[in-house]
């Protein structure tokens, strides 16, 4: 990690020239210059008088009145230093929405201006704006897939349609090493990836790669040219390293040269020479070793500069980061972050690249104690261990890969504690978050969870069936939370304390259109933040205990469940056939034939006519039929669950 933003002295000085700087220019320009000049100089004394005596209120609008001058007047250096005095004031006073502004303001300016310093201050941003978001458990592959597989490209290499493999560094871990085999011992649950370190010019790391496949486990290699870029060429060295990657026959993500975009390492500073380095081991690693995937992995700071080194989406498989929720910046007391966690550290990377390749968090840990201070930060830790397993999967859905850096206190010139043995409510909220079956414990190609089911993000309203879980995610600038409030249409349904698990709702005993309202509260028990959600309950369909996926969702209509033709046909097991002139469907299965007409209450079936209670009917294009009788109609069961609003079909 690195300083976010050098030090208030070097912005001030800078700030210092930059207002004479405009002072002269505005002097030059204009009819009456000493008395413009002398204006603004004489409002800054007297701003600064009035933060020498402590009377911000004072200072407010003047600093006000310089940050609309300095940013018409095309000077971000000096407007960025009044956006910043006015974040902090408004931050103070707990003017969150307003300081916000102010902190966004600051670090647009900076950037103009040519400078990442306004970074600490956009994190303080995310820190401090209260957010509140429902996602809703869903059965539908389809839809998961579509949510979790970037911009309809196709799958990268080893990604799964979707789900999360899990992964883990172990080797500073006293009990566990690199003996991942042990993996269910202490966890209950294999890993699908193991984090190894090997620098350039050592030979490929074989024994990590023996470990991985005992534990039937992919590696994670960070592959660090300790000694700068220049020593990466192309030549004997590099082919025989990945001749030992191809031989292992294993999946290897390939993590080179990463956190390329801070400055505590030796291969920053240069971007073209970056990419170009990149390219190389790509290039190498595509004719030697397909087992290989490249991974591009930043550090989450600093924010703006990571772009530059990003080698293009020919050179790059997955997109990886390295981001840690600690509670103080480097270890440094005067530097508290405690409201920034996994989330918001996220979202700038994913927002750039998710739509172009599947994400990763490379490495990634929780402090559960820090020597900064000697406490213990257990709640803080749990809460965003669940943050981290448990929201960042659905706000996220392309994060396909996260891995745990299991890593204690012990090592010289380290502050944070982040081993899960050392603390055993970390521990067990481990076990149980990575228990879900969302989690992907193989690599492979294609891979999925082995039970469907997952999350997608809601928006105003939220179609289901059957029972599905409403869950929110819920930060504020409190840090902690409070009590959350689940309403539908006014009647309070649940309330709840943190960890929150969300509210459960039944289909059939929704009338659509109903508002769920979800309310957060502070620790205090004042209400921080309101979301309402419009429900759209829908009928399910399953065969055999096989949910049915439409792509027109089945209708209730006249108390007679209709679905699309095509669908529930070729459930059933019978051959479809359509004619248009007359508008009837016809299925075939072995000895039996049934027939539907379009807006006909009479069906057929060997012949024979029956009486339908609701006639079939086009809409929006698709031909939806009664349910019963087709099913029936080929010696199906139909059973009606009015409290799931469901159907379930059982063939013979």
């Amino acid at each position: 990690m690195e300083n976010r933003i050098s030090s208030d002295v070097k912005i001030k000085r800078i700030a210092r020239a930059a207002l004479v700087a405009a002072c002269l220019a505005a002097s030059a320009g204009s009819g009456t210059p000493a008395v413009y000049a002398e204006d603004f100089w004489a409002l800054e004394r007297q701003a600064r008088q009035d933060e020498q005596k402590g009377d911000l209120q004072a200072a407010v609008p003047k600093w006000k009145l310089l940050l609309t001058h300095y940013m018409a007047e095309g000077n971000p250096v000096n407007a960025a230093l009044y956006a910043k005095n006015l974040g902090q004031y408004y931050d103070g006073q707990k003017q969150y929405e307003t300081a916000i502004y102010y902190y966004e303001l600051e670090n647009e300016n900076w950037l103009k201006a040519g400078y990442d310093w306004g970074a600490q201050d956009l994190f303080r941003a995310e820190e401090i704006r209260s957010t509140l978001e429902l996602y809703v458990q869903t059965e539908d592959e389809p839809a998961l897939a579509a949510a979790s597989g970037g911009n309809g490209g196709g799958l990268a290499k080893f990604e799964p349609v979707y789900g999360t493999y899990l992964g883990m560094y172990s080797e500073l871990d006293p009990q566990m090493g690199n003996q991942y085999a042990r993996s269910e011992q202490f966890y209950n649950k294999k890993h699908a990836i193991y984090l190894a370190y090997t620098q350039w010019g050592k030979p490929f790391p074989r024994q990590y790669a023996v470990n991985a496949k005992a534990a039937g486990a992919a590696l994670q290699i960070a592959f660090e040219p300790g000694n700068g870029l220049d020593e990466v060429k192309d030549g004997d060295y590099i082919r025989q390293w990945a001749a030992g990657a191809k031989a292992t026959g294993l999946p290897i993500f390939l993590r080179f040269a990463c956190e390329m975009n801070g400055n505590w390492v030796p291969w920053h500073g240069d971007p073209a020479q970056y990419i170009e380095k990149f390219k190389l081991v790509h290039d190498i690693m595509e004719q030697e070793a397909p087992n290989v995937a490249m991974v591009w992995s930043p550090g989450d700071v600093p924010i703006n500069t990571m772009s530059a080194y990003y080698p293009g989406d020919d050179a790059v498989d997955w997109v990886g980061v390295s981001m840690y929720s600690i509670p103080y910046e480097n270890g440094d007391p005067s530097k508290p972050q405690p409201g920034l966690g996994p989330v918001d550290r996220l979202e700038e990377l994913y927002r750039l690249y998710a739509d172009r390749k599947p994400v990763m968090i490379s490495e990634t840990a929780v402090t559960h104690t820090t020597v900064t201070d000697g406490k213990s930060w257990t709640d803080w830790g749990v809460m965003n261990l669940e943050r981290l397993y448990e929201v960042m999967t659905k706000q996220y859905p392309r994060l396909k890969a996260i891995t745990y850096f299991n890593r204690g206190a012990a090592q010289p010139g380290v502050t944070d504690n982040f081993l899960l043995r050392d603390n055993s409510a970390m521990m067990e909220a481990y076990k149980r978050l990575i228990g879900s079956s969302h989690f992907l414990t193989k690599v492979e190609n294609g891979a999925k969870p082995s039970k469907a089911g997952g999350y997608v993000k809601a928006q105003g309203s939220a179609a289901f069936s059957g029972r599905t879980v409403v869950y929110p995610y819920i930060k504020l600038p409190d840090v902690y939370n409070g009590k959350v409030e689940y309403r539908l249409n006014g009647m309070l349904l649940k309330t709840e304390l943190p960890p929150y698990k969300g509210v459960e709702l039944e289909a059939g005993g929704i009338v659509p259109g109903s508002v769920l309202e979800v309310k957060a509260f502070n620790q205090a028990g004042t209400p921080a933040v309101t979301r309402q959600l419009v429900l759209e309950p829908r009928t399910s369909v399953t065969v055999n205990g096989r949910s049915l996926a439409f792509e027109q969702p089945p209708v209730n209509w006249q108390g007679n469940v209709l679905v699309p033709m095509r669908a529930v046909f070729e459930a059933v097991g019978a051959q479809v056939g359509w004619n248009q002139a007359a508008l009837t469907a016809t299925g075939r299965k072995g000895e039996t034939t049934a027939s539907v007409t379009i807006d006909s209450l009479t069906a057929m079936q060997n012949g024979r006519e029956y009486q339908l209670e609701a006639a079939p009917r086009l809409i929006n294009g698709y031909t939806m039929v009664p349910v019963r009788f087709i099913a029936e109609a080929f010696g199906a069961k139909v059973e009606w669950d009015g409290a799931h609003a469901a159907v379930r079909i059982t063939t013979p």
